[in-house]
């Protein structure tokens, strides 16, 4: 009978003698039989699993989303710029004090009456002139006027938000702006991502145009088109050449030169380049 000697690092100079053939009898080796049972079964596809990954169509095989129906803005250079507002999507006007986002809504407006469509517009700082928008060509009695001037902006925007989830739930209407024009950013900022997800899919698939009119964009990726309104020139008259005795030092706005620019468009297959477009937008006592 033979013996081996194994010598461990916690045991120096105390060898353990361990008998061979006791070894092979504690650590058996597997038989081939054993080895075959030990194996994992093997997977078996049968037929209705062939015909159920059949029916599967493949991603380069599935049909291109449908674009949506456009709609005239009411702005002939932004049709250009843009191919009109989409319906059954979020589309941002943003921009700073005086930039033409109130241009480019109550035109909106007025194209949307003219085609005979019922409007709302939810207010969150009481801002609308229903004789501004008249003179702009937008129909009142087809107009849903929604004030939510509150003193808090936090009111403000609570009123805002339950409002139009009622809209959003009633239906009905081809065009619902959410004025936040004049609401500080950060008040705005605090609609969740999730509220506007909620808005994208509410109008999707229904022939409503949802506008946001914005300081700062703040729906990230749920809006459909975002714009960016800025203003370059304004012309001004000086009331000393009235006829009415005014104070020298007033003067009269006349009209504004605005620039649109196209930041964003998930109608298109490519990235949109940055385009730029210039308008202008005149008083209603300019003639």
């Amino acid at each position: 009978m033979s013996s081996a000697v194994v010598s461990t690092s916690a045991a120096h100079g105390r060898p353990f003698v361990f008998d061979v053939e006791d070894v092979a009898e504690v650590c058996p080796q597997p038989s081939a039989a054993e080895l075959a049972e030990a194996r994992p079964p093997q997977r078996v596809f049968y037929a209705s699993t062939d015909a159920r990954l059949a029916s599967v169509t493949p991603a380069s095989r599935l049909a291109v989303r449908p674009a949506p129906e456009m709609v005239s803005s009411g702005i002939a250079a932004m049709d250009v710029l843009t191919g009109g507002l989409p319906r059954g999507c979020l589309t941002e006007i943003c921009g700073p004090a005086s930039s033409g986002r109130t241009t480019l809504l109550l035109a909106a407006l007025a194209a949307a009456t003219g085609r005979g469509e019922c409007c709302a517009v939810v207010d969150a700082s009481d801002a609308l002139d229903p004789q501004s928008a008249a003179a702009a060509g937008v129909e009142l009695s087809r107009l849903l006027w929604v004030r939510c001037g509150e003193n808090s902006p936090e009111k403000s925007l609570e009123q805002l938000l339950r409002a139009t989830d009622l809209l959003l739930e009633s239906g009905g209407f081809g065009l619902i702006a959410l004025d936040l024009g004049d609401l500080p950013p950060q008040a705005a900022r605090r609609i969740p991502l999730t509220t506007w997800f909620r808005y994208r899919r509410a109008v999707e698939h229904t022939p409503t145009v949802l506008l946001a009119i914005e300081r700062q964009s703040i729906a990230g990726s749920c809006s459909s088109l975002l714009i960016k309104m800025g203003s370059q020139r304004t012309e001004i008259k000086k009331s000393a050449d009235s006829q009415f005795l005014v104070p020298t030092h007033t003067q009269l706005l006349i009209e504004l030169e605005i620039t649109a620019e196209l930041v964003r468009s998930r109608q298109e297959r490519k990235p949109v380049r940055s385009t730029e477009i210039m308008f202008t937008s005149k008083t209603a006592w300019a003639g």
